[in-house]
């Protein structure tokens, strides 16, 4: 029995990704962390940095957090703040989901919603919400340089991985938001094993990849991407000390084929960053060969994303494929009696 919703995140299961390990001849994993209680892996970064800030003293009974985040960090926010007891106020890009906005004023948070701009720019969302924070005297979350973010993964996701591959694993991919998924699961499972390979599978528009290939900030390629939550452009708290071997940049139209697939073969309707974590994964099941056991994680749920990803207006408006399913309602081919 768990004594509330908080204690409930994390020891997500393991699904085995059938057509992906079929593909490659490896074992590739994904890490359900839909099934989190706010349904994505940032439940795991929330509760441990409201804790945390508990444990410091910074954060007290009726305070208020403060947050600028893509969506899922703050729905974790939300729901962990809701069930310990204080106000939660999230500034978001006003180009994120409605559904990320109808579930953050679900859990109770007050909504915030700015332009979305760049980081370099004063009115760019966590510069609002660092200033929000400031003017209110809350406790600002700051999931990109907090450390009890990457903490969660260190505690939690890493040893979780470890024990459900009976420490068989030889690979471990994911994308980077804040970077403390990547860098807490990557410290961990490398002080497991060394020579365990860890990837980064990164978006166009992002700066990691030309970060970890050759310690240049800098976009190699045009374009951007309509994944949400990932894609980096600078050295956060917690991106500095990932341990990652190698990278891949991978397009928009292959994350949406590999959803596609998922979604059509398994069952499995996800959203963007876990499309780009799977096709990474493939990516790094192909480049080691047959018989690796190799895991990622699959952040958070397609519904989260109807409205943009898994809507077939939105795919033909942008170029991308629309399956049979997702475009027309089905007919019957004669009527019920």
């Amino acid at each position: 029995m768990k004594r509330d919703v908080v204690d409930a995140i994390g020891n997500t299961p393991l699904i085995r990704l059938r057509g992906p390990s079929e593909r490659t001849g490896c074992t590739i994993l994904g890490k359900a962390e839909w099934l989190n209680p706010g349904m994505s892996v940032k439940d795991r970064a929330a509760k441990y940095m409201i804790l945390d800030a508990e444990r410091r003293g910074v954060l007290k009974h009726g305070g208020t957090v403060v947050e600028g985040t893509a969506g899922n960090t703050g729905i974790g926010l939300a729901m962990v703040g809701r069930a310990r007891g204080y106000r939660v106020v999230i500034v978001i890009p006003d180009t994120q989901t409605q559904e990320k906005k109808d579930m953050l004023r679900l859990f109770g948070a007050e909504l915030v919603e700015v332009p979305a701009v760049p980081y370099a720019n004063h009115n760019n969302y966590v510069h609002v919400a660092e200033r929000l924070a400031d003017r209110l005297g809350a406790f600002y979350a700051n999931q990109w340089d907090n450390l009890a973010n990457r903490q969660a993964h260190i505690e939690g996701t890493g040893p979780e991985l470890w024990e459900q591959t009976g420490g068989r694993l030889d690979g471990f991919v994911s994308a980077i938001g804040t970077g403390g998924t990547m860098s807490g699961t990557s410290i961990f499972l490398k002080g497991k094993r060394p020579d365990l390979r860890v990837a980064l599978a990164d978006p166009y528009g992002a700066k990691m990849h030309a970060w970890f290939t050759r310690g240049e900030l800098e976009l190699d390629v045009e374009g951007g991407s309509i994944t949400q939550g990932i894609g980096q452009a600078r050295i956060t708290g917690n991106v500095d000390g990932s341990l990652v071997d190698t990278s891949y940049r991978i397009p928009d139209s292959e994350v949406v084929e590999v959803l596609d697939d998922l979604a059509t073969d398994e069952g499995l309707v996800l959203g963007g960053s876990a499309g780009m974590n799977v096709a990474g994964a493939i990516r790094l099941a192909k480049e080691m060969g047959p018989g690796h056991t190799i895991a990622t994680l699959l952040c958070d749920h397609g519904s989260r994303y109807q409205s943009q990803l898994w809507s077939a207006e939105f795919r033909r408006a942008r170029g991308f494929s629309v399956p049979a399913w997702l475009g027309e309602p089905t007919k019957l081919v004669a009527p019920l009696v």
